[in-house]
Protein backbone atom coordinates (compact mmCIF):
# COMPACT_ATOMS: atom_id res chain seq x y z
CA UNK A 1 0.00 0.00 0.00
CA UNK A 2 1.85 3.57 -0.76
CA UNK A 3 2.12 6.00 1.68
CA UNK A 4 1.18 9.37 -0.03
CA UNK A 5 -2.07 10.01 -1.68
CA UNK A 6 -1.27 10.50 -5.41
CA UNK A 7 -4.16 12.61 -6.88
CA UNK A 8 -3.56 12.24 -10.75
CA UNK A 9 -7.45 12.89 -11.73
CA UNK A 10 -8.77 16.12 -12.97
CA UNK A 11 -11.37 16.71 -11.40
CA UNK A 12 -11.88 17.61 -7.80
CA UNK A 13 -14.70 15.38 -5.87
CA UNK A 14 -16.23 16.99 -3.14
CA UNK A 15 -19.46 15.12 -3.33
CA UNK A 16 -21.14 14.05 0.10
CA UNK A 17 -21.59 10.87 -0.63
CA UNK A 18 -21.14 8.24 -2.50
CA UNK A 19 -17.66 10.01 -2.18
CA UNK A 20 -13.62 10.51 -2.69
CA UNK A 21 -11.59 7.22 -1.80
CA UNK A 22 -8.11 6.87 -1.87
CA UNK A 23 -6.10 6.03 -4.97
CA UNK A 24 -3.71 3.69 -4.03
CA UNK A 25 -6.99 2.14 -2.36
CA UNK A 26 -8.87 2.19 -5.73
CA UNK A 27 -6.08 1.16 -8.22
CA UNK A 28 -5.68 -2.08 -5.91
CA UNK A 29 -9.36 -2.84 -5.67
CA UNK A 30 -9.66 -2.68 -9.16
CA UNK A 31 -6.18 -5.10 -9.73
CA UNK A 32 -8.58 -7.21 -7.35
CA UNK A 33 -11.90 -6.74 -9.27
CA UNK A 34 -9.72 -9.25 -12.08
CA UNK A 35 -8.01 -11.37 -9.94
CA UNK A 36 -7.03 -11.37 -6.74
CA UNK A 37 -4.91 -12.89 -4.22
CA UNK A 38 -3.74 -14.61 -7.67
CA UNK A 39 -6.34 -16.90 -7.28
CA UNK A 40 -7.71 -16.00 -11.36
CA UNK A 41 -10.84 -14.46 -9.83
CA UNK A 42 -12.27 -12.01 -8.87
CA UNK A 43 -13.50 -9.92 -5.41
CA UNK A 44 -16.81 -9.75 -7.52
CA UNK A 45 -16.91 -13.37 -8.30
CA UNK A 46 -15.85 -15.28 -4.81
CA UNK A 47 -17.97 -16.86 -2.39
CA UNK A 48 -18.20 -15.36 0.77
CA UNK A 49 -17.63 -18.59 2.32
CA UNK A 50 -14.12 -19.31 0.35
CA UNK A 51 -10.88 -18.88 1.94
CA UNK A 52 -10.16 -15.64 0.19
CA UNK A 53 -13.11 -13.96 1.65
CA UNK A 54 -11.91 -15.51 4.68
CA UNK A 55 -8.87 -13.16 4.32
CA UNK A 56 -10.50 -10.57 3.61
CA UNK A 57 -12.61 -10.26 6.62
CA UNK A 58 -10.13 -11.52 8.99
CA UNK A 59 -7.38 -8.32 7.51
CA UNK A 60 -10.36 -6.03 7.47
CA UNK A 61 -11.12 -6.73 11.14
CA UNK A 62 -8.10 -6.81 12.24
CA UNK A 63 -7.22 -3.11 10.32
CA UNK A 64 -10.40 -1.55 11.76
CA UNK A 65 -9.52 -2.51 15.36
CA UNK A 66 -5.67 -1.61 14.86
CA UNK A 67 -6.67 1.84 13.31
CA UNK A 68 -9.53 2.66 14.75
CA UNK A 69 -7.71 1.58 18.59
CA UNK A 70 -11.52 -0.91 19.20
CA UNK A 71 -11.33 -2.29 22.93
CA UNK A 72 -11.46 -6.29 23.12
CA UNK A 73 -15.11 -5.82 24.37
CA UNK A 74 -16.52 -4.45 21.10
CA UNK A 75 -17.57 -6.10 18.15
CA UNK A 76 -17.17 -5.09 14.72
CA UNK A 77 -19.71 -5.75 11.95
CA UNK A 78 -20.18 -4.79 8.72
CA UNK A 79 -23.50 -4.87 7.96
CA UNK A 80 -26.65 -3.57 4.69
CA UNK A 81 -29.18 -1.14 4.83
CA UNK A 82 -27.16 1.74 5.31
CA UNK A 83 -27.00 4.01 8.28
CA UNK A 84 -30.70 4.34 7.94
CA UNK A 85 -31.53 0.76 8.57
CA UNK A 86 -29.52 1.40 11.93
CA UNK A 87 -32.53 4.02 12.54
CA UNK A 88 -34.67 0.99 12.68
CA UNK A 89 -32.61 -2.20 14.00
CA UNK A 90 -32.08 0.21 17.00
CA UNK A 91 -34.88 0.99 18.46
CA UNK A 92 -36.37 -2.59 17.55
CA UNK A 93 -32.87 -4.03 19.19
CA UNK A 94 -33.14 -2.15 22.32
CA UNK A 95 -36.69 -0.56 23.45
CA UNK A 96 -38.84 -2.92 25.06
CA UNK A 97 -42.17 -2.06 26.76
CA UNK A 98 -41.96 1.32 29.05
CA UNK A 99 -38.61 2.39 27.88
CA UNK A 100 -37.98 5.70 26.03
CA UNK A 101 -35.19 6.69 23.69
CA UNK A 102 -32.97 9.71 24.21
CA UNK A 103 -32.28 11.54 20.71
CA UNK A 104 -30.42 14.45 20.42
CA UNK A 105 -31.58 16.50 17.41
CA UNK A 106 -29.37 17.92 14.94
CA UNK A 107 -30.45 17.86 11.57
CA UNK A 108 -31.76 15.81 8.86
CA UNK A 109 -30.66 12.96 10.22
CA UNK A 110 -31.85 12.82 13.44
CA UNK A 111 -35.35 13.49 12.54
CA UNK A 112 -35.43 10.52 10.23
CA UNK A 113 -33.73 8.47 13.25
CA UNK A 114 -36.44 9.76 15.92
CA UNK A 115 -39.27 9.32 12.96
CA UNK A 116 -38.39 5.17 13.59
CA UNK A 117 -38.04 4.81 17.23
CA UNK A 118 -41.38 6.65 17.51
CA UNK A 119 -42.61 3.47 15.64
CA UNK A 120 -41.49 1.20 17.99
CA UNK A 121 -41.34 3.03 21.51
CA UNK A 122 -41.25 6.37 23.46
CA UNK A 123 -38.54 9.24 22.31
CA UNK A 124 -37.57 12.20 23.96
CA UNK A 125 -35.72 14.79 22.62
CA UNK A 126 -33.75 15.88 24.54
CA UNK A 127 -32.34 18.86 22.80
CA UNK A 128 -33.22 20.19 19.62
CA UNK A 129 -31.68 22.29 17.22
CA UNK A 130 -34.78 23.52 14.78
CA UNK A 131 -35.13 26.81 16.56
CA UNK A 132 -31.60 27.46 15.77
CA UNK A 133 -31.74 26.09 11.96
CA UNK A 134 -29.47 23.83 13.17
CA UNK A 135 -26.45 25.78 12.98
CA UNK A 136 -24.81 24.22 16.28
CA UNK A 137 -24.74 21.44 18.53
CA UNK A 138 -25.59 21.15 22.34
CA UNK A 139 -23.31 22.27 24.52
CA UNK A 140 -22.62 20.62 27.91
CA UNK A 141 -24.70 20.58 30.26
CA UNK A 142 -27.96 21.31 27.66
CA UNK A 143 -29.43 18.27 26.93
CA UNK A 144 -32.67 17.10 29.21
CA UNK A 145 -32.39 13.82 29.47
CA UNK A 146 -35.20 12.52 30.68
CA UNK A 147 -35.34 10.69 33.88
CA UNK A 148 -34.61 6.42 33.19
CA UNK A 149 -33.69 6.12 29.19
CA UNK A 150 -32.73 3.28 27.50
CA UNK A 151 -29.99 4.61 25.31
CA UNK A 152 -29.37 7.69 24.40
CA UNK A 153 -28.95 8.88 20.57
CA UNK A 154 -27.21 11.80 18.73
CA UNK A 155 -25.18 12.09 15.61
CA UNK A 156 -21.73 13.32 15.64
CA UNK A 157 -21.36 15.44 12.13
CA UNK A 158 -23.66 16.50 10.50
CA UNK A 159 -23.14 16.03 6.80
CA UNK A 160 -26.13 18.90 5.22
CA UNK A 161 -25.58 21.43 8.43
CA UNK A 162 -21.91 21.79 8.59
CA UNK A 163 -22.06 20.78 12.27
CA UNK A 164 -19.89 18.46 14.45
CA UNK A 165 -19.85 17.31 18.45
CA UNK A 166 -16.27 18.17 19.21
CA UNK A 167 -16.38 15.84 22.45
CA UNK A 168 -18.87 12.85 22.80
CA UNK A 169 -22.41 14.26 24.92
CA UNK A 170 -22.34 13.21 28.80
CA UNK A 171 -25.14 10.82 28.96
CA UNK A 172 -26.80 8.71 31.50
CA UNK A 173 -27.89 5.66 29.47
CA UNK A 174 -25.61 3.89 26.49
CA UNK A 175 -24.57 6.38 24.26
CA UNK A 176 -24.92 5.51 20.21
CA UNK A 177 -23.57 7.94 17.45
CA UNK A 178 -24.18 7.88 13.99
CA UNK A 179 -20.41 8.56 12.75
CA UNK A 180 -21.14 8.22 9.08
CA UNK A 181 -19.71 11.13 7.56
CA UNK A 182 -16.50 11.24 9.99
CA UNK A 183 -15.88 7.47 10.74
CA UNK A 184 -12.26 7.56 11.10
CA UNK A 185 -11.19 10.97 10.45
CA UNK A 186 -10.27 11.60 14.03
CA UNK A 187 -9.94 8.98 17.40
CA UNK A 188 -13.28 7.75 18.84
CA UNK A 189 -13.77 7.98 22.57
CA UNK A 190 -14.74 4.34 23.31
CA UNK A 191 -14.99 4.83 27.02
CA UNK A 192 -18.15 7.09 26.30
CA UNK A 193 -19.73 4.74 23.51
CA UNK A 194 -21.61 1.76 23.48
CA UNK A 195 -21.97 1.71 19.85
CA UNK A 196 -21.34 3.51 16.89
CA UNK A 197 -22.43 2.80 12.98
CA UNK A 198 -21.49 4.63 9.68
CA UNK A 199 -22.94 4.06 6.18
CA UNK A 200 -19.83 3.03 4.26
CA UNK A 201 -19.98 5.51 1.52
CA UNK A 202 -19.09 8.82 2.88
CA UNK A 203 -15.51 8.36 4.15
CA UNK A 204 -14.61 4.69 4.23
CA UNK A 205 -16.09 2.49 1.32
CA UNK A 206 -18.56 2.69 -1.48
CA UNK A 207 -22.01 2.44 -0.79
CA UNK A 208 -23.12 -0.61 0.14
CA UNK A 209 -22.06 -1.35 3.56
CA UNK A 210 -22.68 0.12 7.53
CA UNK A 211 -19.89 -0.72 10.05
CA UNK A 212 -21.52 -0.98 13.10
CA UNK A 213 -18.68 -1.14 16.27
CA UNK A 214 -21.14 -2.51 20.09
CA UNK A 215 -20.10 -3.29 23.00
CA UNK A 216 -21.07 -7.22 23.97
CA UNK A 217 -22.81 -6.24 26.69
CA UNK A 218 -25.49 -4.31 24.59
CA UNK A 219 -25.09 -7.58 22.39
CA UNK A 220 -26.15 -9.64 25.27
CA UNK A 221 -29.18 -7.55 26.05
CA UNK A 222 -29.98 -6.81 22.48
CA UNK A 223 -33.99 -8.44 21.49
CA UNK A 224 -34.35 -11.95 20.05
CA UNK A 225 -37.90 -11.47 19.38
CA UNK A 226 -37.72 -9.24 16.06
CA UNK A 227 -36.91 -10.11 12.47
CA UNK A 228 -33.46 -12.74 12.08
CA UNK A 229 -31.83 -9.56 10.06
CA UNK A 230 -32.35 -7.70 11.96
CA UNK A 231 -30.48 -9.51 14.93
CA UNK A 232 -27.10 -7.98 16.19
CA UNK A 233 -26.37 -11.04 17.52
CA UNK A 234 -27.10 -13.42 14.67
CA UNK A 235 -24.53 -11.17 12.37
CA UNK A 236 -21.94 -11.18 14.90
CA UNK A 237 -22.37 -14.70 15.71
CA UNK A 238 -22.08 -15.30 12.02
CA UNK A 239 -18.87 -12.72 11.37
CA UNK A 240 -21.09 -10.70 9.46
CA UNK A 241 -22.34 -13.30 7.24
CA UNK A 242 -25.47 -14.71 8.11
CA UNK A 243 -26.21 -13.93 4.71
CA UNK A 244 -24.31 -12.88 1.89
CA UNK A 245 -22.32 -9.70 2.48
CA UNK A 246 -21.84 -6.68 0.54
CA UNK A 247 -18.21 -8.24 -0.28
CA UNK A 248 -16.50 -6.20 -2.15
CA UNK A 249 -17.31 -2.95 -0.37
CA UNK A 250 -15.87 -4.86 2.80
CA UNK A 251 -12.69 -5.00 0.88
CA UNK A 252 -12.58 -2.09 -0.18
CA UNK A 253 -13.46 -1.01 3.87
CA UNK A 254 -10.18 -3.05 4.65
CA UNK A 255 -8.08 -1.37 1.66
CA UNK A 256 -9.12 2.01 3.55
CA UNK A 257 -8.08 1.30 6.79
CA UNK A 258 -4.87 0.06 5.97
CA UNK A 259 -4.40 3.27 4.06
CA UNK A 260 -4.98 5.06 7.08
CA UNK A 261 -2.57 3.28 8.76
CA UNK A 262 -0.09 4.19 5.54
CA UNK A 263 -0.69 7.81 6.47
CA UNK A 264 0.20 8.00 10.48
CA UNK A 265 -3.35 6.85 11.69
CA UNK A 266 -6.30 8.67 13.19
CA UNK A 267 -4.14 11.06 14.78
CA UNK A 268 -2.21 11.99 12.02
CA UNK A 269 -5.52 12.13 10.13
CA UNK A 270 -7.23 14.39 12.27
CA UNK A 271 -4.63 16.76 12.31
CA UNK A 272 -4.66 16.48 8.02
CA UNK A 273 -8.14 17.12 7.98
CA UNK A 274 -7.88 20.49 10.51
CA UNK A 275 -5.70 21.48 8.17
CA UNK A 276 -7.48 21.38 5.55
CA UNK A 277 -11.05 22.29 6.69
CA UNK A 278 -9.20 25.72 8.10
CA UNK A 279 -8.30 26.54 4.28
CA UNK A 280 -11.69 27.05 3.15
CA UNK A 281 -12.84 28.00 6.45
CA UNK A 282 -10.31 31.12 6.71
CA UNK A 283 -11.47 32.05 3.13
CA UNK A 284 -15.04 31.78 4.39
CA UNK A 285 -13.73 34.42 7.55
CA UNK A 286 -11.61 36.84 5.48
CA UNK A 287 -14.31 37.53 2.71
CA UNK A 288 -16.00 40.36 4.06
CA UNK A 289 -19.04 38.93 4.22
CA UNK A 290 -18.75 37.73 0.77
CA UNK A 291 -19.32 34.37 2.10
CA UNK A 292 -21.04 32.88 5.12
CA UNK A 293 -21.24 29.63 6.30
CA UNK A 294 -23.94 28.18 7.75
CA UNK A 295 -22.59 26.45 11.60
CA UNK A 296 -21.34 28.67 14.59
CA UNK A 297 -17.86 28.78 14.72
CA UNK A 298 -17.09 26.56 17.79
CA UNK A 299 -18.76 23.34 16.02
CA UNK A 300 -17.87 23.28 12.63
CA UNK A 301 -17.82 20.49 10.73
CA UNK A 302 -13.82 19.23 9.40
CA UNK A 303 -15.81 17.00 6.68
CA UNK A 304 -18.50 19.17 5.73
CA UNK A 305 -18.29 22.65 4.85
CA UNK A 306 -21.68 24.68 3.67
CA UNK A 307 -21.57 27.89 2.77
CA UNK A 308 -23.53 30.78 0.51
CA UNK A 309 -22.69 34.13 -1.52
CA UNK A 310 -24.85 36.98 -0.67
CA UNK A 311 -27.30 35.56 -3.40
CA UNK A 312 -28.69 32.45 -5.11
CA UNK A 313 -27.49 33.92 -8.55
CA UNK A 314 -24.34 34.48 -7.44
CA UNK A 315 -24.29 31.21 -5.67
CA UNK A 316 -24.73 29.54 -9.25
CA UNK A 317 -22.25 32.00 -10.93
CA UNK A 318 -19.39 30.72 -7.87
CA UNK A 319 -20.89 27.38 -9.17
CA UNK A 320 -20.46 27.10 -12.49
CA UNK A 321 -16.65 29.28 -12.15
CA UNK A 322 -15.86 26.29 -10.04
CA UNK A 323 -17.35 22.96 -12.49
CA UNK A 324 -15.08 24.83 -15.29
CA UNK A 325 -11.98 24.86 -12.87
CA UNK A 326 -12.14 21.02 -12.56
CA UNK A 327 -13.95 21.20 -9.24
CA UNK A 328 -17.83 18.98 -9.01
CA UNK A 329 -20.05 18.34 -6.29
CA UNK A 330 -20.13 21.48 -4.81
CA UNK A 331 -23.66 21.99 -4.94
CA UNK A 332 -25.61 22.37 -1.62
CA UNK A 333 -28.46 19.95 -0.18
CA UNK A 334 -31.55 21.10 -1.47
CA UNK A 335 -32.84 21.67 2.45
CA UNK A 336 -29.76 24.52 2.90
CA UNK A 337 -29.23 25.38 -0.08
CA UNK A 338 -25.88 27.89 -1.27
CA UNK A 339 -22.68 25.72 -1.62
CA UNK A 340 -20.87 22.46 0.08
CA UNK A 341 -17.51 20.99 0.42
CA UNK A 342 -17.16 17.53 1.70
CA UNK A 343 -13.52 16.82 2.03
CA UNK A 344 -13.59 13.30 3.39
CA UNK A 345 -10.22 11.68 4.27
CA UNK A 346 -8.91 11.07 0.71
CA UNK A 347 -9.69 14.77 -0.47
CA UNK A 348 -6.09 16.26 -1.30
CA UNK A 349 -4.68 19.20 0.60
CA UNK A 350 -4.27 20.56 -2.87
CA UNK A 351 -7.95 20.66 -3.92
CA UNK A 352 -8.82 22.41 -0.62
CA UNK A 353 -6.00 25.40 -1.47
CA UNK A 354 -7.04 25.47 -4.78
CA UNK A 355 -11.09 26.12 -3.89
CA UNK A 356 -9.60 28.78 -1.12
CA UNK A 357 -7.92 30.53 -3.73
CA UNK A 358 -11.13 30.31 -6.09
CA UNK A 359 -13.14 31.42 -2.73
CA UNK A 360 -10.72 34.23 -2.58
CA UNK A 361 -10.80 35.76 -6.45
CA UNK A 362 -14.86 35.55 -6.00
CA UNK A 363 -14.79 37.69 -2.61
CA UNK A 364 -11.81 40.03 -3.81
CA UNK A 365 -14.13 40.63 -7.24
CA UNK A 366 -17.32 41.02 -5.00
Amino acid sequence: MQTTVEHTRTTLNFSAGPAILPEPVLKQAAEDIWDIDGSGIGILEHSHRGGVVDRVFEETQAACRRVGGIPDDFEVLFLQGGASMQFAMIPMAFLREGDTADHLHTGAWTKRAVADARLVGDVHVAWDGTECDFRRVPEAGEPDWSDNPALCAYCSNNTIYGTRFNEAPDAPAPLIADMSSEMFSRPVDWSKHAMVFAGGQKNLAPAGVTMVVIRRDMLERSRRDVPSMLRYDLHADKDSRYNTPPVFAIHVCGLVFKWIESMGGLEAMARRNDAKAAMIYDAIDASGGFFKGHSDPNCRSVMNVPFVTPSPEQDAAFLAEATAAGMSGLKGHRSVGGLRASIYNAFPEAGCEALAQLMRDAAARG
